[in-house]
């Protein structure tokens, strides 16, 4: 009898040890995915996926068989419709995982360092502003950007005011397109974007702007942008735009937003440092 006790209390202790580690590649992978997608048109879609199970639950709920029918079958082709619809956010998991970014790697910045890009970008935007010259700068996160990096000209140099302002400038090479941040380096210049497919944006935002909304509805990007018909300043963060800022707005709004990705991010290395160690 002890001896069957004892067995039961080892294979308890192991089935709760592989539930443990199932919950927990189940969780990353979840969080994986919702890294991908964030920032994407897929979150509206899969929210209108759960707004079509849960109105299936409810008809059947009620008795509602015609109506619970309709909602079954426009699940069931919105399912076999998903590969098609999300083929963009499957492409790129695929790519990552073929290039073993499993654990995105995350240029981390310390605060000094943090705050001097910050100025960089701040000084070189409004030095552009007050002659009108027109400009697109993109800040890497945590969603690589090396496919729209690879449009462009390789740099891969110390970020500063005067090579940012020197690119912009008109008529020289590389002022046409977007450069392309990275921690406190500029790694490409000249690089083409994917432009925003939203409908509802307003009529009189122009290319850089549409660039800049379509590449942070793409990744979780931070996009500035200089008018060049007007001089204003704008920042895209996640699909959204923020036009006419100051120069304090504009820094504040920076650091503030490069400060809770790279926090977000070592929260959750931290979290996971224990199993790396293993």
């Amino acid at each position: 009898m002890p001896i069957l006790q004892t067995w039961l209390r080892e294979l308890s202790t192991t089935f709760l040890l592989i539930t443990l580690l199932d919950l927990a590649i189940v969780g990353f992978i979840l969080y994986r995915l919702f890294i991908i997608i964030r920032g994407t048109r897929a979150v509206q879609l899969l929210k209108g996926l759960a707004v079509l199970v849960i109105a299936n639950l409810i008809s059947q709920w009620a008795g509602l068989n015609i109506t619970s029918w309709i909602f079954s079958q426009a699940l069931t082709i919105g399912i076999i419709a998903l590969p098609i619809i999300f083929y963009p956010e499957l492409r790129r998991a695929l790519e990552q995982l073929g290039r073993g970014r499993i654990f995105p790697k995350v240029t981390m910045l310390g605060p000094q360092e943090r705050a001097q890009a910050v100025e960089s970008v701040v000084k070189a935007v409004f030095a552009l502003a007050r002659r009108r010259v027109g400009a697109l700068i993109v800040w890497e996160q945590e969603t690589g950007l090396k496919d729209w990096a690879e449009t462009g000209v390789p740099m891969d140099s110390q970020l500063s005011s005067e090579l940012i302002v020197n690119i912009f400038e008109p008529n020289a090479p590389l002022h046409d397109g977007a450069v392309i941040i990275r921690g406190n380096r500029i790694q490409a210049a000249s690089c083409y974007l994917p432009l925003s497919d939203n409908p509802d944006l307003r009529a009189d935002l122009g290319t850089r702007h549409r660039a800049a909304l379509g590449i942070t509805e793409h990744s979780d990007a931070v996009a500035v942008v200089v008018s060049e018909e007007t001089g204003a300043i704008s920042i895209a963060i996640g699909g959204e735009i923020n036009r006419y800022l100051d120069e304090k707005t504009l820094r504040e709004q920076l650091d503030q937003y490069l400060k809770a990705r790279q926090q977000e991010h070592a929260l959750f290395t931290k979290r996971w440092q224990p199993h790396w160690k293993e």
